[in-house]
Parts: C-alpha cells; sequence; structure tokens
C-alpha cells in the first residue's frame, strides 16, 4: 500500500484543521491506520488510530478531546479532524498503515499553527 497525507497548511491558534491520508493498492480495509507527527530534532510520536472497521480507536493524551480520526474504506482515506489546535501542535504529520505486522510510511504534510 502507498500513502500520501493531504491538507496541512497554516492555521491560527484555536483554529481547526483536517488532514485526509489516502491510499493507493489493495485490500485497504484491512490496515490499521494510524497518524504520527515529528518536529525537527524530536523523536516521531503517535498522534491517532483506527483500526480496520473504524470502531477501534486510540488517541494520544495531548489530543484526546480535541481530534477525531475517522475512515472511509470505500475512498481508501482516513481523515484527522483537528480542533483547538495550538502551537504545540505544529509538525509534520505522517499517515502509517500496519497489517500482519508490517508497516508503511507515508510522506508527511506539515502542519504550522501561529499564536
Amino acid at each position: 500500500v502507498q500513502l500520501q497525507a493531504f491538507g496541512g497548511g497554516l492555521v491560527q491558534a484555536g483554529g481547526s484543521l483536517t488532514l485526509s491520508c489516502v491510499a493507493s493498492g489493495r485490500d485497504f480495509s484491512t490496515y490499521a491506520i494510524g497518524w504520527f507527527r515529528q518536529v525537527p530534532g524530536k523523536e516521531r510520536q503517535f498522534v491517532a488510530s483506527i483500526g480496520w472497521n473504524g470502531v477501534s480507536t486510540y488517541y494520544a493524551d495531548s489530543v484526546r478531546g480535541r481530534f477525531t480520526i475517522s475512515r472511509d474504506n470505500a475512498k481508501n482515506m482516513v481523515s484527522l479532524q483537528m480542533n483547538s489546535l495550538s502551537p504545540e501542535d505544529t509538525a509534520v504529520y505522517y499517515c502509517r498503515a500496519v497489517r500482519f505486522g508490517i508497516v508503511y510510511w507515508g510522506k508527511g504534510t506539515l502542519v504550522t499553527v501561529s499564536s
């Protein structure tokens, strides 16, 4: 599977942004999908994930209640709705797919939150 993240940009603190992760390839619905983010000089950190059927979702404590992850398997897409953004959310956001222990990463999209 190949992944591409879209939707990054510049937003003011308190604003919202929706990221999309679009996949090409077969059997998208069999992959668990996660969002991660990374700032320069720091490790990539987990943001949110969603199971293959969209029922199970997990969030980092830092985003729980502000971010919502969802998927549309018919469109091979996972979305991350981000609300109440703060400058601390500034990072490059990546989506990741996992199936049978094999991990696939997409190219990231930059989110910049201005104060």
